[in-house]
């Protein structure tokens, strides 16, 4: 499934991305590899931000970038990703990695002029299908199925409510 939303993404060198659901760290690792890789010259070099809800997972994914040395290309943040993450917007790319009841108009308003978003879109419990929307150079907005999926449940404000968020 990495690859595949990476590919759907349609990455480059350069860009700036931002991941909403850390989880590990992992994918936004995978990202850094295409948007700043090591064998490019660094002025050149994109970045991703990942936003990651739950705080021991956020630390989990920080120690495992930093470990791995990523920590100049991919920045992980604590917090309600389903508001994306306005300080460093607008994005290129944005790919969130939890199902949402609908795209959090947030994440529309950081996507770049001519960017890319990514996001299961569909019931909590089971079936979403992963949906890529693509912003305009005019700020229309388009969207089209890339097939079912099954996601964890994307929280936050933006997202899905659980009793113990409030």
């Amino acid at each position: 499934m990495v690859c595949i939303m990476d590919e759907a993404l349609e990455l480059a060198l350069g860009q700036r991305v931002l991941e909403v659901g850390a989880g590990t760290g992992y994918h936004a690792c995978t990202i850094a590899e295409v948007i700043a890789p090591m064998d490019a010259q660094r002025e050149r070099w994109g970045h991703i931000w990942t936003v990651e809800f739950v705080p021991q997972l956020a630390e989990f994914a920080k120690k495992n970038v930093e470990s791995l040395g990523y920590v100049e290309r991919v920045t992980v943040v604590q917090g309600d990703g389903s508001k994306g993450l306005s300080d460093y917007a607008p994005y290129d790319r944005i790919l969130v990695t939890a199902s949402a009841p609908d795209v959090p108009e947030p994440l529309l308003e950081q996507l770049r002029l001519g960017g890319t978003l990514l996001i299961p879109v569909g019931d909590i419990h089971f079936y979403q299908e992963l949906i890529r929307v693509r912003k305009a150079l005019d700020g229309s907005i388009s969207t089209e199925s890339l097939g079912g999926v099954a996601f964890v449940p994307l929280r936050g404000e933006k997202g899905w409510r659980f009793p113990a968020q409030g």
